[in-house]
């Protein structure tokens, strides 16, 4: 019997991407993304917030959520805001942040979906132009 040389691969190895450098602060932000007039959420999204308030799934969507106007996706409901007009139900206006964070839905959790936010980029500049790390953008 002969032996059999083994061929050499040649193996490359590739690091891991860095870690995104986020270029917005949600802390400092004054919640315009929860002002949205159309916040969709899925079936699942409404699960997790029934369960979340200790609710049937049935009980959640009728208290958290309204049909869209053609009647095919479900959006979340909104409360009047004292900044915007409208925000999300969930959205706790005195704190400016969300009130159900870890139960929060999908497309809450991919916001913005980038390492930039362009609402962020644009509060930045208006707060360095009025000179008030406080000041309030509205669009």
């Amino acid at each position: 019997m002969t032996k059999k040389k083994l061929a050499s691969i040649a193996v490359r190895v590739v690091p891991e991407p860095a870690q995104r450098r986020v270029r917005y602060s949600c802390e400092k932000c004054p919640g315009y993304c929860c002002t949205y007039e159309g916040i969709e959420i899925t079936q699942r999204d409404i699960a997790r917030l029934a369960k979340h308030f200790g609710l049937e799934h049935a009980r959640g969507e009728q208290r958290f959520t309204k049909p869209d106007a053609k009647g095919k996706a479900r959006l979340l409901r909104h409360k009047r805001d004292r900044i915007f007009g409208s925000a999300c139900l969930f959205f706790d206006q005195k704190k400016r942040r969300c009130t159900v964070y870890e139960s929060r839905p999908g497309v809450c959790r991919k916001y913005p979906e980038g390492t930039r936010c362009g609402y962020y980029d644009f509060l930045a500049f208006e707060r360095e132009q009025q000179g008030d790390e406080k000041y309030i953008a509205l669009t």
